[in-house]
């Protein structure tokens, strides 16, 4: 299934009334929830071995998935100390919420644990990574507007 059969299953998902629709394959799951009626449409797409779809309280509509980051040790000897933020998906990195705002973080810059760091825009929804960690933004690894891959170094990030 590519990008272009799960945008088209998505928009009949929403015309279709229906509350859920999960599509599954060897390799592939996707499950997609919409309010009965409405037009907020909420999607998770996994690799099967992760079986169980995010569950949501009942009576709540789901809005949209926002993915956690991974954060690792770099392994190179001169950036050991620091902590690199990656992309938990594929997407268009944004440094700002809109382009008439301020962009969320900058070159020394302190974050702290659940503070946004950027926004990644993935099928027309707009997730925003949160950091997992707290230190000083070192480095930022991906210039604004522009195209990142799963698991991509998107800032470096001084712990101490």
């Amino acid at each position: 299934m590519d990008i272009k059969d799960i945008q088209n299953l998505i928009k009949f998902v929403s015309k279709a009334e229906v509350s859920e629709v999960k599509y599954k394959t060897k390799d592939f799951e996707i499950t997609i929830k919409t309010p009965l009626g409405g037009n907020e449409v909420s999607y998770v797409a996994q690799p099967a071995m992760y079986q169980q779809a995010p569950q949501h309280a009942p009576g709540h509509a789901p809005v949209a998935v926002t993915p956690t980051p991974e954060i690792t040790e770099t392994a190179s000897d001169n950036n050991s100390k620091f902590v690199t933020i990656k992309s938990p998906m594929i997407g268009t990195f944004y440094r700002k919420p809109s382009p008439d705002k301020d962009v969320f973080a900058n070159v020394g810059d302190e974050v702290s644990v659940g503070k946004v760091v950027c926004v990644i825009e993935a099928m027309k929804l707009f997730n925003q990574i949160e950091s997992e960690v707290s230190g000083k933004i070192v480095k930022i690894l991906v210039d604004d507007a522009t195209p990142v891959e799963y698991d991509q170094p998107l800032f470096l990030v001084d712990p101490s």
